[in-house]
């Protein structure tokens, strides 16, 4: 059994500091890959009656209802338009599965804690986003690292199809 625990502490350790980077408008941000399960092209979401306008609605992957979040709306910047890069990327949350619809997908980057620092803050007030939990630097570019549970919660309770 304790071949088990190590084998499970490496494959944390590989993944620590490592961010799926992506757009959502001209706006870099960054998701701790592991919560990334896979990356696919939109394919037809069907719209669910009475559901928060961020809602773009459910896709059927391989047998799985999963729920649809249009970032840009969830951001407060609009829709997402459609374009060749445009793209869900599917998260595992607590065994529930989530979309996100975005720009476009930039890399996987290793970002170390030396480089991630809280939101600056201007005339002692934070400028941080309740979604933003920190500001990463990668290869001179500055990437906006979200919290994926406040992204996703609703009042008090996280989403759900």
């Amino acid at each position: 059994m304790q071949d088990i625990v190590d084998i499970e502490l490496v494959v944390e350790d590989v993944m620590q500091g490592k961010y799926l980077t992506f757009l959502v408008g001209d706006v870099g941000y960054g998701i701790e890959i592991s919560y990334v399960v896979e990356i696919i092209s939109v394919q037809e979401i069907t719209l669910v009656p009475h559901t928060h306008a961020y809602v773009k609605g459910i896709i059927n992957l391989r047998g799985t209802v999963v729920p649809v979040i249009d970032m840009g709306m969830r951001f407060g910047q609009g829709d997402i338009e459609y374009t060749d890069k445009t793209c869900i990327i599917v998260l595992s949350m607590d065994e529930m599965s989530v979309g996100i619809l975005v720009d476009g997908v930039q890399d996987v980057s290793d970002i170390g804690d030396e480089n991630i620092q809280d939101p600056p803050t201007t005339t002692g007030s934070s400028i941080k986003s309740n979604f933003i939990k920190a500001v990463g630097v990668s290869q001179g570019e500055v990437k906006q690292l979200i919290d994926v549970y406040t992204v996703f919660e609703v009042g008090h309770e996280v989403m759900s199809a």
